[in-house]
This record gives structure tokens, C-alpha cells and sequence, in this order.
């Protein structure tokens, strides 16, 4: 599902140039190690990385997705290359049973779970605000949003002390984006969920950060941009191109150790080249 424009087809396998989304150059250091994490939209892009990354690091990894069945498989294999256990499970994060079930699955696997990355998300074009029909907003809201209410709070019947709970924001939560209105909405709908779920779960020693990647080379771009505008992508950034899946994961490993950020809640990252967001 990270792939996350989940009505628009292609796959990373298919990209050109494929993203650099396997962790190739990363060498952990059992940060993570006896840990189970669950990455919802982790079969392509950011959410591959992520699940590579804590494979390294020592995590077991289960990964949601919604219908990229050759992706998953991949990252799946990416995973289990590490010596880790992977489960892959499909389906639709807007809902609600769903995710409850997906937790299921995970303890039933695992026996455990401790960090959740809510990842999943879709975005939809639109050059006027007013083509955005009613379908369209909700169907952007109940992936982006309500998908990860519903996994956080399934989770939350397993999740101990110590334990985390990682978003997927956005840069556009913090610049906008003219196109992408209600894509950014939701967006940032998940900084204020995490700086207030971050208050929540404090007393129960439960961390709640996000991550609010740039311009990042993923499935997600190409699905859902015309052709014209892929070629600078990315070019607005500080360093002058689009960063890599790669690039973003560090991000979440770090959010994810609590030998690293242990004293770090309600707060976001912000992988994006250098751009200014002032926050």
C-alpha cells in the first residue's frame, strides 16, 4: 500500500530508474534486535526501506498491503535475506476490521508487537479544488487518516512500555501543495494525531513520532503525476534532486531504537533535501 496512490497502477519493480529502496549500504547494529514491527504500505518505496532497515537492525517485520502482491513479495524476500521473519498481510487499512484483524495475525505470528509504522496512505491530483469530489476526499481521508486511527488503536492493545508508534507524514503538511489539497489535509491531520497521541500514551511510556519526507523517489510519484512533471522532480530541494527511499528510512530506525531516542516523543523529521519548513 505504499505504493500508496492505491487506485493507479504500476509497481517499483517497473520504475525507471527503480528507487533505491533496499537498504544496500546499510549495516546495522541490533538496535532493534528481538523487536516485531508492523509497516502498514511497506511493500514498495518508503514503507521497503523501513521494513529492510529493521530487518538489519535485528526486527521482525510484518507489512500490510493493499493489492501490489509482486512488490510484497519482494520486500518480503528483501527481509528474510537479513536472517528476520517477515509476514505479509493484504488489505485495506480504511478498515476498521481489517486492521483489527491484522493485529491478530501479527500476535499470532509474533506473540508480540512493538513498533507500529502507519505508512499506508493515497493521493489523488486535482489542478481545482472543486473537481475534488466527495468520494475522492473521503476515500483520501479513510487511507490516510482514519487507516492509521484504526491500526494505532488496535495496536494499542499490545503495545507495552518502551514500545512506539512511528507516522508517515509529508513536507506538504508544512508548505502545501496546490494540487494535492486533500492529500496535505491529511497530512496534517497526522502531525497534530502525533503530537497529541504523543501526550496521550506518555504515561503509559508509549513514544509517538513522525517522519515528514520530501520529494522521495517512490511508486507514488509516477502513478500520480503527469510524465511532464517527473523530470524536476524534486529539483526545488536545497540539494537540487529528489531523495531515495534510503535517504528517509534512517529516519524511522532512529524513531524506532529507544538506545537512540528513548527521550523523543510527539515530535517529526524532517528527511527533505533542505527544505525549510520552520517547525
Amino acid at each position: 500500500m505504499t505504493k500508496t496512490a492505491q487506485t493507479q497502477p504500476g509497481t517499483e519493480i517497473s520504475m525507471m530508474p527503480e528507487p533505491q529502496s533496499y537498504m544496500e549500504d546499510y549495516t546495522g547494529s541490533n538496535k532493534l534486535k528481538g523487536k516485531v514491527a508492523l509497516i502498514s504500505g511497506g511493500d514498495s518505496g518508503i514503507g521497503r526501506a523501513v521494513a529492510v532497515g529493521y530487518a538489519k537492525e535485528g526486527a521482525d517485520v510484518a507489512i500490510i498491503y493493499l493489492e501490489e502482491e509482486v512488490d510484497a513479495c519482494k520486500t518480503l524476500e528483501l527481509v528474510e535475506a537479513t536472517g528476520q521473519k517477515a509476514l505479509l498481510i493484504q488489505g485495506d487499512v480504511s478498515s476498521k476490521s481489517f486492521c483489527e484483524n491484522a493485529l491478530e495475525d501479527v500476535i499470532s505470528e509474533f506473540g508480540k508487537i512493538n513498533i507500529l509504522v502507519n505508512n499506508a496512505a493515497e493521493q489523488h491530483l486535482q489542478d481545482e479544488f472543486e473537481n475534488i469530489s466527495e468520494s475522492q476526499l473521503r476515500r483520501t481521508f479513510d487511507t490516510n487518516l482514519f487507516g492509521s486511527y484504526f491500526l494505532t488503536q488496535a495496536a494499542l492493545k499490545h503495545l507495552k512500555s518502551g514500545d512506539c508508534i512511528i507516522n508517515s507524514v509529508s513536507v506538504v503538511a508544512y508548505k502545501g501543495k496546490s494540487q494535492l489539497i486533500d492529500y496535505a489535509s491529511t497530512k496534517g491531520a497526522l502531525v497534530s494525531f502525533t503530537r497529541s497521541l504523543s501526550q496521550n500514551l506518555a504515561g503509559r511510556n508509549i513514544r509517538v513520532n513522525g517522519v515528514a519526507p520530501g520529494p522521495i523517489w517512490t511508486p507514488l510519484i509516477p502513478a500520480s503525476f503527469p510524465e511532464e512533471q517527473l523530470e524536476d522532480f524534486g529539483s526545488e530541494t536545497a540539494l537540487g534532486r529528489a531523495g531515495q527511499p534510503d535517504e528517509v528510512a534512517p529516519s524511522f530506525i532512529f524513531l524506532a531504537s529507544t538506545q537512540d531516542s528513548s527521550y523523543i516523543t510527539g515530535q517529526v523529521l524532517h528527511p527533505n533535501g533542505g527544505m525549510i519548513v520552520n517547525s
